[in-house]
């Protein structure tokens, strides 16, 4: 059964963040390997590790890391204390971590660390997303201010931000969230997959036609970012 965080269904509320991350993970993990060649990765809050299929292929070492006793993982810590020496990962993956964490700079810091020289670290946060605790949740996020977070917390050659999806598609997940908890409650629940994938799919369309959503600029809005931060050599 595929794992619909790897290929998530229109239906899926969180479609606009799901959907775009899988695809961005999956390109950079293969980009990585064509530009460092097999290498080693760093799965920090690595969970169940749903995108570690997309990794395997080109890694030549899988390490997970989590704040619990999980199974997946062989390092136990907080980002801002990775249990690991200075330049000990060719990427460091932080998938959908930071909003969770006390101090993002901090956590920042602890990620160029444990970069090599040369290497990068993959970073996906929320831009909009409705209140999840788990068991916190702490911070929304801009591209401008992930661009200075970076910036700030870390000796880095370049750091790219882009967002997951465009403007229609993430004001299109906020009301399919609220929209498929209101008809989970009424006789229209067994239609409310069909109904969020007809949300979603027409914002999907909008965007792709109006070039102006789909950039950070002044009125817009963003459900998820994407950041790419290569460590100076």
């Amino acid at each position: 059964m595929t794992d619909p965080r790897l290929d998530p269904p229109l239906s899926m509320p969180t479609y606009a963040v799901r959907a775009p991350l899988a695809r961005w993970l999956a390109a950079e993990a293969a980009r990585a390997g064509a530009d460092l060649g097999p290498y080693r990765l760093l799965d920090v809050g690595c969970g169940e590790m749903p995108y570690l299929s997309l990794f395997e292929p080109h890694a030549r070492e899988v390490v997970g890391m989590d704040t619990w006793d999980n199974p997946r993982a062989s390092l136990r810590g907080p980002i801002e204390a990775i249990p690991s020496p200075d330049s000990s990962f060719d990427v460091v993956l932080c998938a959908q971590v930071l909003e969770h964490v006390d101090d993002p700079a901090r956590g920042v810091r602890e990620l160029a660390r444990v970069t090599r020289p040369g290497g990068r670290v993959l970073l996906s946060t929320h831009g909009a997303m409705v209140y999840h605790p788990n068991p916190v949740d702490l911070w929304r996020w801009t591209g401008a201010g992930l661009e200075r977070l970076f910036s700030e917390n870390g000796e880095w050659a370049s750091v790219t931000v882009s967002a997951g999806s465009g403007a229609a598609s993430s004001l299109a997940m906020l009301n399919a969230i609220y929209l498929e908890h209101a008809l989970r409650r009424t006789p229209l629940r067994v239609a409310s997959g069909l109904v969020v994938a007809l949300v979603n799919r027409a914002a999907r369309a909008l965007d792709r036609r109006v070039a102006l959503l789909r950039d950070e600029r002044a009125g817009t809005i963003a459900a998820n970012y994407h950041v790419v931060a290569e460590r100076a050599s």
